[in-house]
């Protein structure tokens, strides 16, 4: 039980890695808040906004596990809830955390997992509002949510944030232009959160993802999947649960001393493969 007695937030937890991350934290002892724009039991009709392609698609195919995921947690003996929460709206992201302060006595771990890849275009193709959009989510909805823990872990401390970066930020992606800068600029914004950090021993660690076998990589055209897996020396995609490991640990007493790092969980898609 690396994380017995700690509160962890995880962004984004409906599916895919947030899901996963939530349950291996748990699994090590932690209390968990889901938070999604997309919950099973809200039928309201999503901002026009928010209503994304694979927003759209998880609720057309219900693959949406926010509370099945808390079922799940809360079967092994740790609390957990999840809350609707749309990270672009600071006040909403500050209402969340001032709840759990109130109810849990506080947030020990964030994940900044919430995240948007729902079009492709390239910089000439690319409208600003698709740009800003993005940038809203990916960026500024993890500043939001930082932002709003870093108190409460100064008092106690001790914290822990991890964010999630992508191999798109550290390669490029053709036609993700938004994305990747996005996933690029959330490196930097986590080593800024090392040094801000440090004193009151907060780390702040980027997770690299590569590709990863979630929902949305079985949504993209398997054309395109196949030519990005052969680019991986073993030549076969990572799990969720991958990501998720390596998130336990960098949350754990064993990574005290790591911070300030962007730690690929690859595969070796950077490497040079031929």
């Amino acid at each position: 039980m690396l994380l017995e007695g700690k509160v962890a937030l995880v962004t984004g937890g409906s599916r895919g890695i947030g899901r996963a991350d939530a349950l291996a934290l748990a699994r090590e002892g932690a209390d968990v808040v889901i938070t999604d724009i997309l919950l099973e039991s809200d039928t309201s009709a999503a901002d026009a906004e928010k209503d994304l392609r694979l927003s759209k698609l998880a609720k057309e195919q219900g693959f949406i596990y926010t509370e099945k995921t808390v079922t799940e947690i809360q079967a092994l003996g740790r609390r957990a809830v999840a809350i609707k929460m749309d990270v672009t709206d600071a006040r909403q992201v500050d209402a969340v955390v001032a709840r759990i302060a109130r109810e849990w006595g506080g947030i020990d771990i964030l994940v900044n997992n919430a995240a948007i890849l729902d079009h492709v275009g390239t910089v000439e193709t690319q409208t600003t509002e698709m740009w800003e959009r993005v940038l809203k989510v990916n960026l500024t909805g993890a500043f939001h949510c930082a932002r709003a823990v870093l108190p409460g872990m100064k008092k106690k401390r001790w914290g822990r944030i991890v964010n999630m970066a992508s191999v798109a930020g550290t390669m490029g992606g053709f036609g993700q232009a938004s994305y990747s800068a996005s996933k690029a600029a959330m490196i930097g914004l986590t080593r800024t959160l090392a040094l801000e950090g440090a004193k009151d021993n907060i780390t702040c660690n980027a997770i690299v993802p590569g590709i990863i076998m979630t929902e949305a990589y079985k949504a993209f055209d398997q054309a395109m999947v196949d030519r990005m897996v052969k680019r991986i020396p073993s030549r076969k995609a990572g799990t969720p649960e991958d990501v998720a490991n390596a998130i336990v640990f960098l949350c754990s007493e064993k990574a005290r001393y790591l911070t300030g790092v962007a730690l690929p969980v690859t595969g070796g898609i950077e490497l040079f493969t031929f």
